[in-house]
């Protein structure tokens, strides 16, 4: 296990304060706030204690209220909203400095049959046929105004193995691109077999690269390259098949939409087997410079 996934790890093993409050702290990122699938991540992990063991996340939406502080302790507060014989729903809010920055609902599901089908599998490359991130950056260094961002974006990202089937966003800026992107994950080691680790950590990597998407048909390079601003408004996911996140998993995301300011992310992540384990829809805050 990777230095960075063993402190990715401790993150998410939140400080339980009283039965329903826990503590977390954050990681560097590469913008001086909370990274938002940190905060998704921690607060899932405080909804999953709370319930019982055979009962598996099947669903999250949340909603990122507030710009969160890196350098103060996030507290999470679950309220036990429900505990039926199948379902089990918990509601999440984190708060700092007296405020509440993120707010989260998720349902449990104690496993059972049920009808079985999904989506085609998308036709894609092996991901160990593709260039590690530590290998594609470096290639698109004239991008990067700032001379300091790719290491940055290496150290945040250092728990992940993340690799594009196309070109990354930054490779094409000025360049309208269809608004789609592809890419294989995983952690850079083992985890336990505890199937909330692996659940909430897809949680985290699932807000890395959603929003580039919206990004390409414009020919705006992704967030590390040039004037963009954003940040993550809402969040939801559905969590349908059993997936190991320290196995790779295919990113598969598109954008059908941006208007107002705003722009709209969907995927689906599939195991390399080939099953449909999660769809994502997030939608995001785009600003770019006015004109005088």
């Amino acid at each position: 296990m990777s230095d960075a996934l063993d402190s990715l790890l401790g993150l998410l093993d939140l400080e339980r304060i009283e039965r329903d409050i826990f503590r977390g702290t954050s990681r560097s990122a590469v913008v001086p706030r909370v990274f938002g699938g940190q905060v998704a991540a921690q607060a899932l992990v405080a909804a999953g204690r709370t319930v019982p063991d055979d009962c598996g996340a099947h669903s999250l939406h949340a909603y990122f209220l507030r710009m969160g502080d890196p350098g103060a302790p996030i507290v999470y507060s679950v309220d036990r909203i429900r505990d039926g014989r199948s379902f089990t729903t918990r509601r999440v809010v984190a708060v700092q400095h007296g405020q509440p920055v993120f707010h989260l609902s998720a349902s449990f599901q104690t496993y059972e049959e049920g009808l079985d089908h999904q989506a085609p599998t998308p036709d894609v490359p092996d991901p160990e046929t593709l260039p590690t991130a530590a290998e594609l950056m470096p290639r698109y260094a004239d991008r990067f105004t700032d001379p300091g961002m790719i290491d940055r974006l290496l150290e945040a990202r250092a728990a992940v193995d993340l690799r594009y089937v196309d070109e990354p966003p930054y490779a094409t800026v000025g360049v309208p691109r269809e608004p789609r992107s592809q890419v294989w994950f995983r952690t850079t080691g083992k985890l336990a077999d505890d199937p909330l680790l692996h659940v909430c950590m897809a949680t985290y990597v699932s807000d890395m690269t959603l929003l580039d998407s919206v990004l390409l048909a414009h020919g705006r390079g992704g967030w590390a390259v040039g004037d963009v601003v954003g940040a993550s408004l809402d969040h939801a996911m559905w969590f349908h098949r059993p997936f190991r996140a320290d196995e790779w998993l295919l990113y598969d995301q598109e954008s059908p939409s941006s208007f107002g300011g705003r722009g709209l992310g969907q995927a689906r992540i599939w195991t390399q087997d080939g099953r449909l384990a999660i769809t994502v829809i997030q939608e995001g805050l785009i600003r770019t410079p006015r004109r005088r």
